[in-house]
């Protein structure tokens, strides 16, 4: 892949191979706040230059949604949000377009972040999963996994995602583990046999959410006194709450945009995730919720007190970890299943 390509090649190679405008364009998102930010930032703009309707719908990630309609043939979405280990899957499996030369964006201009442009799709917004609190009804600010794992100093329910992903990364920094170790020792037998002892030494006392807008209501109600939860999530609420963010410890990532294998209107896709990698766009997006832009020119553009709430300010990524897509392609299944069953025991 030619990543010499400077974005504004990219879209008008993306406008050349995009043809006629179709009447309506299926976009498929995780909902919430973020699908908020991209109506406003993304689908309502590309109409109104374009020309083409944005039919908006939302999933909570599950690739079975997907499979079935390329299995069958009857594909009826056009572009879907997303996360990056579902990405790698979901292209491993045949499920995916291979996107081709079309986003092959520079590392100069107007640059993506590295490990945005995928065979399958694109990255097109940073996020973190974090530690968030209710300063409400914790008298003393937690610092990390250790104090969300701490039961006695921080009495009550704490709030996990459903799920191995994040959930064993984040158990193996409370028992010690460094950021830059987590994924190299999670890659054992042994480091995933540590991250379940771990788990199991709270697991009377986890709420589980599936869904992105959970962690905020249950913080807000103090069903939980902690929770795991997208920053953007809470970022959205902070001005009629007072939910904090923990970054130390926090995992960011990607979401990408692809295209189901089969769909009908693939060319106008394509079209559409090249307009929203823009530089206007992706500033528009970041100032609608508090996820960092993948187009680099963007970043600067962004109000320096909005920043301080983006995964991607300096202060806040220094003591994150990057997500390791590559290690869920490859453990993901195996790992999740392990999950499970013990989640189900």
């Amino acid at each position: 892949m030619n990543k010499s390509l400077s974005l504004s090649l990219l879209l008008a190679l993306g406008c050349a191979a995009a043809g006629p405008a179709f009447a309506d364009l299926t976009v498929v998102s995780h909902g919430g706040a973020n699908k908020a930010a991209q109506v406003k930032a993304f689908y309502e703009p590309y109409t109104q230059q374009h020309g083409t309707k944005i039919v908006a719908g939302e999933f909570n990630g599950e690739m079975a949604k997907v499979k079935v309609m390329v299995d069958t043939g009857s594909v009826s979405w056009d572009v879907v949000e997303m996360e990056m280990p579902e990405l790698a899957r979901a292209c491993d499996e045949g499920l995916l377009e291979e996107i081709g030369e079309l986003p092959a964006i520079a590392q100069a201009g107007g640059s993506l972040l590295d490990g945005a442009v995928q065979p399958c799709g694109v990255g097109f917004f940073v996020w973190s999963t974090v530690l968030a609190y209710n300063a409400d009804k914790l008298q003393t600010a937690p610092s990390g996994w250790a104090d969300f794992w701490d039961v006695k100093k921080f009495p009550g329910k704490r709030g996990l995602r459903k799920g191995a992903m994040y959930t064993l990364e984040f158990a193996l920094m409370a028992d010690g583990v460094a950021p830059r170790d987590v994924y190299k020792v999670l890659a054992t037998q042994e480091g995933q046999d540590r991250a379940f002892r771990k788990l199991d030494e709270i697991k009377p006392n986890i709420q589980w959410w599936e869904a992105g807008a959970q962690p905020p209501q249950y913080l807000a109600s103090g069903d939980v006194v902690m929770s795991s939860v997208y920053n953007g999530r809470i970022a959205a609420v902070q001005n009629e709450s007072n939910l904090r963010i923990v970054w130390n410890g926090g995992i960011y990532d990607m979401d990408a945009f692809a295209i189901p294998k089969g769909a009908k209107n693939r060319d106008e896709g394509l079209k559409f995730i090249s307009f929203v990698l823009q530089t206007a766009q992706q500033k528009a997006y970041a100032e609608q919720i508090a996820y960092g832009p993948v187009n680099t020119q963007a970043v600067d553009l962004v109000d320096p007190q909005r920043r301080k709430n983006m995964p991607t300010d300096a202060a806040n990524l220094e003591h994150q970890v990057a997500m390791n897509a590559s290690f869920w392609a490859d453990h993901g299944e195996q790992l999740e299943q392990r999950f499970n069953a013990w989640a189900a025991k």
